[in-house]
């Protein structure tokens, strides 16, 4: 029987789903959901990751779908990427934490851009934790603009291999309830391990990070053979 590789992954990619429910449940306007998420739990998984000598933590934060939403909700998580983008970044530099992104940020506005390119190049040399946020990023449209620029070498003009050269996750952590990957590192995650939970993001904290890697332990990873 294969052996578990290793019983803490490199690299943990989330999909941040439920801020909106959570935010009904609690009877708060949806831009509050977003903001706990933004402010105090992308912090608190940082901590855990380093804690748990995680090298990756990759963070879906802004699909290519969700420009569909209402324009109140989206000119609302625009005003709070303006807001605390800066702040956390800026925290998590000081813990020692490389800041990087993935998806086509022309779509966003140009302070915002401003801002994420700034952190990148301030945190590159930092060494204790990458957190990658996906930002305006889609499966289907990576691969589209790699294939586009890169023709049949289009792997290396991938998202994740452009920037940072990431790894592919070994733990993909879906929060909210559904159980799909929604196109999040479509390629990237052909043997990812899965791992689902009814807990909406903004209440997926450590304790519930630790039940996912304890889950993850128990895994016997084969990778086809």
């Amino acid at each position: 029987m294969p052996e578990i590789k290793s019983s803490i992954p490199n690299h943990v990619a989330i999909i941040m789903d439920g801020n909106r429910r959570w935010a009904r449940q609690h009877g708060l306007s949806i831009i509050k959901g977003h903001r706990k998420v933004a402010e105090e739990m992308i912090e608190r998984l940082a901590d855990f990751a380093i804690a748990s000598k995680i090298g990756y933590l990759t963070l879906w934060a802004f699909s290519t779908e969700n420009w569909q939403r209402s324009s109140d909700e989206v000119a609302g998580i625009m005003n709070l990427f303006r807001e605390t983008f800066s702040t956390s970044a800026e925290r998590l530099h000081k813990k020692g934490v490389r800041v990087a992104v993935i998806g086509d940020l022309g779509r966003f506005p140009k302070d915002i851009q401003d801002g994420v390119e700034f952190w990148i190049k301030e945190t590159e040399n930092n060494k204790k934790l990458v957190v990658t946020f996906a930002l305006n990023y889609g499966g289907r449209d990576e691969i589209v603009r790699a294939v586009k620029a890169g023709g049949e070498e289009f792997e290396n003009y991938l998202d994740t291999k452009k920037m940072i050269a990431l790894p592919d996750p070994d733990l993909l952590i879906r929060p909210g309830g559904e159980k799909r990957l929604s196109g999040f590192l479509t390629w990237q995650t052909v043997y990812s391990e899965l791992y689902f939970t009814d807990v909406l993001m903004p209440d997926f904290d450590e304790k519930e990070f630790a039940a996912a890697l304890a889950d993850y332990a128990q895994r016997q990873r084969r990778f086809g053979k």
